[in-house]
């Protein structure tokens, strides 16, 4: 087959920039053969380089007494006692699932799930950060069916419950949808698999599934903006099976329990290419690689098309020669494809071999440690103007404004689809803030949430960034869960636009900060830049994935509110309602400063209430909404009503920061008043919970109405 030849267009065809066209050259010393320039455009993307981001990632903290690995390896491994460790990840699949929704949020399970358990870690939670468009945009409705659906059908049949998430919509999105995928699972910190080659001769393996052409230039895509050619794209997203994945779960943590592996690393984006080179980098060789020995599923597949195919449930793997006999056999027996495709070499060179000729020779460590890394311009996000007179509202008015809209009503509709119980240690379902599973044979239990309110960030990056940490570290410690580490999945528009950048850097500083303050230091991660449909960017969406440990059964905080009981603000309310939650439902306005956030009142008020764990029945952290919507949500859940204090409206729905509602038995309370003011925390009583009506000062409605209204308005909303 001819090769085309290299010009400009297919130079800018690939995302090379010419300066970065000129680098390589500069590199190699000659025009690049096509499927070279296939190798580097994958490698030198902003999915897989990084390059406008990395130098403000290596501000953010990655350590600290409980981390094993932090960022560079496929996930973040984190001590939890006995010997035991969390591995943990969160990752993007915007782009494909725009596109395809269905196998594009499929396969950002099945990608999230293979960075885990390539590391020897059985998965043992999921959870899924979606973002859409407005409701009633006409390809909502559409997105949010199909990404549901993909993100159930292979989070379940794969055998993995998903226990949290969100789900949230904003004109934003219109263009260009979010899906963040998260993964959990456990391992042995004595058997703990990297993804760093070593020894030279050493055979490497593909493992799993064959490859066919789906998903090639996937990485490429997903680093640029759309525009109206987005159609013609469709093919550059991935297909998966989950039955074959959790056939390639099986087989690789028997492959490991039998000492063959010396490295393995998931084929994720830009496949064999990526996989091959991370594993060579890391560990200072090179790879030869002969295509020829590549299970193919298509016939007459080119190099170009099996260097750069993203087929799903893949691994490769550097193998120890003695153990090719019973490794083999392994992989046979779970009816995978176990084929050797190269070897280790001693030399820099990324060698790759099809049909007895050279397709490829390049130097292996420049197609990632130079790939080129920019340090872009940017331009801090100018001040929030204050916010001026809110509109008048009746405050049932008010709270029915945000139960009955998609982003506050209940999210039954979603979580329903997913297996949240398999493998039979869900503690606590979705739908009641952090997820929470037990570890299997021991007294522990894992917590887990995913954060962000993106109309802070857009604000004010910097105490957005916080925020999202801040609500994370409340999640947690609501359950009663010690906050240990968490993942980013920082989702934002083009960082070409100083304005853009400007919002990446505030954020991230506000990040550092936080996690910083908290001790919950960022062990992995991913950035999805270009997020943005016809020069149309996305709220700033720096996602927070958080993991926090309960030590026993008695640790947790999971019961309901009875009747009688008190509900109790932990924390300090001032009425903040710039960019609030009633503000955005209830008069489309999204103005004013975002709320600030006291690290060290966080720091103080969580401390405080794991403390006092046994004087709370049920406890929720002050977010969205403030007190009037956590109030609602807390009552409803236990099928009571709440009368409330105050009828203010700033009081009611204000969203000050490092605060919690709990519910306090009457007895309880003298107690916890007296721990309160030893400590040095504000504390105060809001109001009741009982009876059949919710009461906001004098007004009132049954909470048979509000239920109703709250249970029914998102499957309303995403009606097709």
């Amino acid at each position: 087959m001819t090769e085309p030849e290299i010009t400009p267009e297919l130079i800018a065809a690939h995302g090379l920039k010419p300066d970065e066209y000129e680098r390589l050259l500069g590199i190699i010393g000659r025009v690049p053969s096509f499927t070279e320039l296939g190798i580097f455009s994958a490698m030198w993307n902003e999915h897989c380089s990084y390059k406008s981001s990395k130098k403000w990632l290596r501000t953010l903290p990655t350590t600290g007494p409980q981390v094993i690995c932090g960022p560079g390896e496929n996930a973040g491994v984190v001590d939890i006692g006995d010997g035991q460790a969390v591995i943990f990840k969160m990752e993007s699949h915007n782009h494909p699932s725009y596109i395809e929704p269905h196998q594009g949020a499929a396969t950002g399970v099945g990608g999230i799930l293979r960075d885990v358990f390539t590391m020897g870690a059985r998965p043992i939670a999921a959870m899924n950060a979606l973002s859409f468009g407005m409701p009633d945009h006409p390809k909502t409705a559409h997105l949010v069916k199909g990404v549901v659906e993909g993100v159930g059908s292979y989070g379940n049949a794969f055998g993995v419950p998903t226990v949290g998430g969100e789900v949230r919509f904003h004109r934003s999105y219109n263009g260009n949808c979010l899906v963040n995928a998260f993964a959990a699972g456990l391992a042995d910190t004595d058997a703990i698999f990297y993804s760093a080659a070593s020894g030279v001769g050493m055979p490497v393996v593909y493992l799993g599934a064959k490859t066919g052409r789906d998903g090639v230039g996937g990485a490429t895509m997903a680093s640029a903006e759309f525009d109206d050619t987005i159609e013609e794209k469709r093919p550059t997203v991935q297909v998966g099976d989950p039955f074959t994945e959790k056939r390639l779960l099986e087989a690789c943590l028997e492959l490991m329990a039998s000492g063959a592996v010396i490295s393995i690393q998931d084929m994720g984006a830009a496949g064999l290419t990526c996989s091959a080179v991370e594993m060579g980098d890391k560990g200072g060789l090179g790879i030869k690689l002969v295509l020829d020995h590549v299970p193919q599923r298509e016939r007459n597949m080119t190099a170009y098309e099996m260097m750069l195919s993203e087929s799903q449930e893949r691994m490769l793997m550097v193998l120890k020669p003695e153990k090719e006999a019973e490794a083999r056999a392994i992989f046979v027996k779970w009816d995978l494809d176990f084929a050797i495709v190269g070897e280790t070499i001693p030399e820099d060179r990324f060698l790759i071999l099809h049909g007895n000729e050279v397709v490829a020779d390049l130097p292996l460590s420049k197609l990632s440690s130079s790939a080129p890394e920019y340090d872009r311009p940017w331009v801090e996000t100018p001040p929030a103007q204050p916010l001026g007179d809110v509109p008048a509202i009746d405050p049932i008015a008010a709270l029915e404004a945000l139960i009955g809209s998609p982003n506050y009503a209940h999210k039954a509709w979603v979580w329903e689809q997913y297996d949240s119980m398999v493998m039979a240690d869900t503690v606590r379902n979705p739908g009641m803030g952090a997820g929470v599973v037990r570890v299997h044979g021991t007294q522990k239990m894992l917590a887990f949430t995913s954060d962000v309110t993106p109309r802070y960030v857009r604000a004010n990056p910097f105490e957005g960034g916080k925020q999202a940490v801040a609500e994370a570290y409340r999640n947690l410690t609501a359950v009663g869960a010690l906050p240990l580490a968490t993942t980013d999945n920082l989702n934002f528009g083009n960082p070409e636009k100083p304005e853009i950048m400007g919002q990446f850097v505030g954020a991230i500083k506000g990040i550092g900060a936080a996690v910083a303050a908290l001790d919950i230091p960022i062990v992995s991660g991913n950035v999805s830049l270009y997020n943005e449909t016809d020069g149309k960017g996305i709220l700033p969406t720096p996602t927070i994935g958080a993991v926090g440990i309960l030590m026993s059964a008695e640790d947790l905080i999971s019961g309901l509110p009875q009747a009688d009981d008190l509900a109790v603000v932990i924390g300090e309310t001032r009425g903040h309602l710039g960019q609030s939650a009633l503000l955005a439902e209830a008069f489309g306005i999204e103005a004013g400063d975002a709320p600030h956030v006291d690290l060290d009142a966080e720091k103080a008020h969580g401390t405080f209430l794991r403390a006092q764990r046994k004087s709370l029945r049920a406890a929720t952290d002050l977010g969205d909404g403030g007190l009037a919507l956590a109030a609602f949500e807390m009552a409803e859940a236990a099928g009571l009503g709440i009368a409330l204090a105050s009828d203010n409206i700033a009081t009611l729905f204000g969203e000050d920061q490092a605060r919690y509602l709990v519910a306090v038995a009457p007895e309880d309370w003298p107690g916890l008043q007296e721990a309160a003011t030893a400590a040095g925390v504000p504390l105060s009583k809001a109001g009741t919970f009982g009876g059949e009506t919710l009461r906001l000062g004098a007004a009132e409605k049954p909470m048979t109405v509000l239920s109703a209204l709250y249970r029914s308005a998102f499957a309303k909303a995403v009606a097709s």
